[in-house]
């Protein structure tokens, strides 16, 4: 029920925007009885924060999931396969919710502090993943494993906490020249 739940928020948000997002148009999008978000959140804010502590932790295994992908394709690929998919797990107005509403953001900085995944452990991630593919050859062995993750996350973070709805950069293209970069490739 909470995905639904959350499935349905990120359609209401996508659809009519931040304003919008009431526990009604949640539920009455999700087609569960108005009370439902209620029973599962202490209230809009704890839904809020709680939608985006579950995309932090879905992106955080999606990164983790790199491990398996080392020699496959290439590095620059897979990690902008997860980069993309970290920018795509939030809508922006979902995250501006996130940080303006003050309920929500304390609830946000609290599930950090117990233990919820956020970037750090994203670029633990990448850092893991780019040190096996420096063992692999794929890398350059004197390439700076945690300097490239930091930012590399950090960019990503940046333009995840930036970007505005319905902004039409092309984060595909972004994220490639950053990955020429950073990768030297």
């Amino acid at each position: 029920m909470r995905e639904r739940l959350f499935v349905a928020a990120e359609r209401v948000v996508a659809r009519d925007g931040a304003a919008a997002l009431t526990s009604r148009a949640v539920t009455a999008e999700a087609e569960c009885a108005k009370g439902v978000l209620h029973t599962h959140f202490a209230g809009l804010d704890e839904f809020v924060a709680e939608l985006v502590l579950d995309r932090f932790a879905r992106s955080a295994r999606q990164a983790e999931a790199l491990q398996a992908r080392v020699g496959r394709s290439t590095v620059a690929e897979n990690l902008q396969e997860v980069v993309l998919a970290l920018l795509d797990s939030l809508p922006p107005a979902v995250v501006g919710l996130a940080m303006t509403r003050p309920a929500a953001a304390s609830h946000t900085r609290e599930g950090f502090r117990s233990g919820a995944p956020a970037f750090d452990a994203i670029q633990h991630a990448v850092t893991a993943y780019l040190q096996a593919e420096q063992h692999a050859g794929r890398i350059p062995a004197g390439s700076d494993t945690a300097a490239i993750a930091l930012a590399l996350v950090g960019t990503t973070h940046h333009l995840l906490m930036t970007r505005s709805p319905g902004q039409t950069a092309d984060t595909g293209a972004t994220t490639q020249r950053l990955l020429a970069v950073l990768l030297g490739c």
